[in-house]
């Protein structure tokens, strides 16, 4: 049957020999119904559990399908292999042979029965393997994000019965699915597609009935109905859903009545309905607004599909597509807001977000704030979802999807307040809730600090039930920066879990609910905490500090005992954080780095370290220096010198040393290392309005720190990709355009540039907005855009004043028209006509010329075209200096013609 190898394990342990039982997986593959999705590549596939790995199988062969791998199709293939455990990941690739060789994965799912369990895991990727397409990747990792083990009697079959309305329109090629959603977890996607070949659903007015089969869900609280988007779909009038479980009759029903098109109706194609229950209350649907807040820094903006799905404790949202913005202008732009509406049968209380792009497009990258959302427009408070980090393949964590949990939620806005009331004192009502204790004669001693931009203040707390309310003023430590919990400070018999703090000012009637969702376990010494989700205000984020301690190589500089230290900042700190577990100690070798990593809400400038050291043999300790870097934010390394020791006074005391900072080295960024060379072939998306239909070729020569490209066309201006090929230029700082023929009549509207290397998948920016191509009235001949990187800022836009001093010889002037070109340090500045026509003899001619900073100025070359009476021209000089200074001018001494007639007979000079 084509199989490469079937496989079989013992294992020997303690003299006896174990058999695995092998296994036959049946492999279900989904090809997504993308354009250009189906694949004629070679596909290979290892499956990885508990137990090991079942190697690398080619899928040879479809039980379901003559051809495999085509657009919107499901494949099944059986591998087999010993018993793996629970699968975790699998590992997907193609050779990219064939001519289609680009491949969109919708999902994996793998069903397999181990005894008489039956067991499906899930494995979603919903991206292309493919060199040219999302991050050029042809071999992904997928983890598994639902397994369900349901016991041989426990799938369920359901008769679906679905109504189309009179006005849908005809039925066309296009995915539907249904999710069921119960109390006892969700179904796969079910396709909802005719079993007979050539039979028609969805017709207008038309009943259509499926059977299928799904594990046991409890009981059935919401559906879940999707369309794909593909090219001319006119959209479909859902009616009603009906639900029959075959086995016990039960029936559920589900009024629809809406549109599922991107033009009509709420332009959706994703919908959810609750079921219609005759002694239940039906639940309620929320149109959520989900916003996105895009970080203030360079390349923070995306111009990629962003997709979301929300979860909470009931079930979640699915996979939503985030297409239309309730935020004027672009979407996804720097330091912007975009709001989007998400309609779902209600979640209850949000826990995370899983959001992310498909890396589709130009700038694809995005560097994300946080994600906030609210149950409708009408909300008061909101959830809090903070990121601090980059969405990017190349930057930061180096993922393009993230899962995000709740920090808690806040009010919107602050409440107005009469000004009496502003001032007037009030108590903070604080209620704590957590899990049960099976033992009430046994508290769990915590403290709660909170910490304010005045001081702190500590709250010791023994709680013995699921929920405690405390009151206090909190007097005197100011506007509250973060809430840190500590302990268990006795021996704990039993994990805890602390859920939620909700916290309300009477005064003020300021209120915030911070969700801690954390457990306290037996012999482990805790510390949490969160930032204050005040209104109006973006929450500090929570950052991991490494901490790298260096112990001395030195002579007995090593040492065993207990250690703690405190990370000051300019904001707060950390709080005492132990480097040792409980009733264990801890030892520092002479000569090694131990690392250690804590998560604290954001410090700001570090400037102290506090270490305390304690040792019941009386060692001393050496330590060097303790190096501390922010992981994510803001890309610091902070080095405090010690370069001593640390002695014991006593074996009870613990010696505390503070430790001044004395450098900062900053990164302005986390940036992954390209795993290939660049071959300098790039990807090249222009988007341009008000172009002449008679417009001259436009060139475009690309720069670099190493050199330039060689003169390219343009292909096109409406934003299709095309290639260009610049060679080994090194890092790109500018791109000029250059028109080849006579000047405009009026400026061409720049909307967009992006460049993206096919080979490292390196992306590049560039600020297009409000620009004209060869200026507003079309005058010029040259425009240079500086590339704009998210590590550091562009080079800078320069206006050159150039002065050109013709001679005092007789018939020195000229009536040709005038070039040059200027060369820097940071390349040149593209051949430019001098706009001024007055070259007499004893004149000086004032011309300006817009360009990228060129560095220091080397030399210009100037040239005519001996065009005209009087061609011939002596030039004394030419002086360049930014416009608005005198300072830094550069002179470039000529005295020579510029005549075909006349000593050597040039018509161009380089000067230095």
């Amino acid at each position: 049957d084509g199989k490469a190898f079937e496989s079989c394990a013992n294992y020997k342990n303690n003299l006896k020999l174990f058999l695995l039982l092998v296994l036959v997986y049946e492999v279900h593959v989904y090809t997504g119904t993308k354009l250009g999705a189906e694949t004629d590549s070679n596909v290979y596939i290892n499956l990885i559990g508990t137990r090991g790995d079942a190697g690398k199988r080619k899928l040879h062969r479809s039980k379901n399908n003559n051809v495999k791998f085509r657009r919107g199709q499901m494949d099944i293939f059986c591998i087999k292999a010993v018993s793996l455990g629970d699968l975790e990941k699998v590992l997907i690739s193609h050779d990219g042979a064939g001519p289609g060789n680009g491949w969109f994965l919708d999902k994996i799912v793998i069903k397999h029965k181990e005894g008489k369990e039956a067991r499906e895991v899930v494995f979603p990727c919903n991206r292309w393997l493919d060199e040219y397409q999302d991050d050029g990747k042809t071999e992904r990792e997928l983890t598994a994000n639902s397994k369900y083990f349901v016991k041989e009697n426990s799938s369920r079959q359901w008769r679906v019965q679905v109504k189309t309305d009179g006005d849908s329109p005809e039925p066309q090629e296009c995915k539907r699915t249904l999710v069921i959603y119960g109390s006892k977890g969700r179904s796969d996607e079910i396709p909802l597609s005719p079993q007979t070949p050539g039979y028609v659903f969805f017709l207008p007015r038309a009943t259509d009935e499926f059977i299928v089969e799904t594990g046991d869900l409890g009981d059935v609280y919401k559906i879940r109905v999707s369309c794909d988007d593909v090219p001319g779909f006119e959209g479909w009038h859902l009616k009603s859903f009906r639900l029959e479980e075959l086995h016990t009759k039960r029936e559920l029903n589900f009024d629809c009545k809406c549109w599922l098109s991107l033009n009509r109706g709420d332009k959706e194609l994703v919908k959810e309905f609750p079921a219609i229950k005759e002694d239940q209350k039906t639940l309620p649907v929320y149109k959520y607004v989900v916003s996105v807040h895009i970080g203030d820094c360079w390349g923070a903006e995306t111009f990629a599909n962003v997709y979301i799905t929300l979860y909470g404790k009931r079930g979640d949202t699915g996979v939503r597509k985030l297409h239309t913005s309730l935020a004027k202008g672009r979407k996804f732009q720097r330091n912007k807001v975009d709001s989007f509406l998400v309609e779902a049968v209600s979640l209850s209380h949000l826990q995370k977000v899983v959001i992310g792009h498909d890396g589709e497009g130009y700038g694809a990258g995005m560097y994300l704030k946080m994600v906030t959302v609210r149950e409708s427009h009408d909300s008061d408070k909101e959830w809090v979802f903070p990121w601090w980090n980059w969405l990017d393949t190349h930057l930061g964590s180096c993922e393009t999807v993230c899962e995000i949990v709740t920090v808690g939620r806040r009010l919107i806005s602050s409440p107005k307040l009469p000004e009496i009331n502003m001032k007037s004192s009030g108590v903070w009502i604080m209620d704590i809730t957590g899990s049960d204790l099976s033992n009430k004669e046994d508290p769990i001693c915590l403290s709660f600090i909170f910490y304010g931009n005045l001081s702190r203040k500590k709250l010791p707390l023994q709680l013995t039930g699921k929920a405690i309310q405390i009151k206090d003023e909190l007097a005197d430590i100011g506007s509250i920066l973060k809430v840190q919990v500590t302990g268990p400070h006795t021996e704990l018999k039993q994990p805890w879990h602390l859920d939620l703090l909700h916290m309300k000012h009477t005064g003020t009637k300021e209120e915030m609910y911070l969700a801690f969702n954390c457990w306290f376990n037996p012999n482990e010494d805790k510390c949490v905490e969160l930032p204050a989700l005040h209104a109006d205000q973006e929450p500090l984020p929570v950052v991991e500090y490494a901490i790298h301690l260096h112990t001395g190589d030195l002579k007995k500089a090593d040492a065993t005992g207990e250690a703690y230290l405190c990370i000051h900042g300019e904001k707060t700190d950390s709080g005492k954080r132990w480097l040792n577990s409980r009733n264990s100690l801890i030892t520092f070798a002479s000569g090694q780095v131990d690392v250690f990593k804590i998560k604290a809400v954001y410090l700001g400038k570090l400037n102290r370290v506090l270490v305390g050291f304690k040792s019941l043999k009386k060692d001393e300790w050496f330590l060097e220096k303790i190096v501390i870097k922010e992981v994510f934010y803001p890309f610091s390394a902070h080095i405090f010198v010690h370069n001593d020791w640390i002695n014991k006074c006593s074996k009870k005391d613990f010696v505390e040393v503070a430790i001044p900072l004395k450098e900062t080295s900053v990164t302005s960024l986390l940036t992954k290392n390209f795993d290939t060379k660049s071959r300098g072939r790039w990807q090249t998306w222009v988007h341009c309005t008000q172009v002449p239909e008679d417009a001259p070729d436009i060139q475009v020569i690309v720069f670099g720190r190493k050199g330039k490209s060689p003169v390219q066309k343009v292909q096109n201006l409406n934003d299709n990709p095309f290639l260009l090929t610049v060679g080994d230029i090194g890092d790109i700082t500018k791109v000029s355009f250059v028109l080849s023929g006579p000047c405009l009549g009026r400026g061409i509207k720049l909307h967009k540039l992006r460049l993206k290397d096919l080979d490292t998948k390196q992306e590049l920016g560039f600020h297009a907005e409000a620009q004209c191509l060869f200026g507003e009235d079309g005058s010029e001949t040259v425009t240079e855009l500086a590339v704009v990187r998210p590590d550091k800022p562009p080079l800078r836009g320069v206006l050159y004043s150039i002065s050109a001093h013709t001679g005092t010889l007789p018939a020195s002037g000229t009536d040709a028209d005038v070039f040059i070109t200027v060369f820097g340090e940071q390349g040149d500045s593209c051949k430019r006509r001098l706009r001024h026509s007055n070259f007499e003899r004893g004149q000086v001619c004032i011309s300006e010329m817009r360009a990228v900073d060129l560095g220091q100025l080397s030399k210009v070359l100037v040239e005519h075209h001996n065009v005209g009476y009087g061609a011939g021209w002596y030039l004394d000089r030419i002086v360049i200096h930014e416009s608005g200074t005198t300072d830094g001018q550069c002179a470039f001494l000529c005295q020579q013609w510029l005549d075909s007639g006349v000593g050597d007979g040039q018509t161009e000079r380089m000067l230095k």
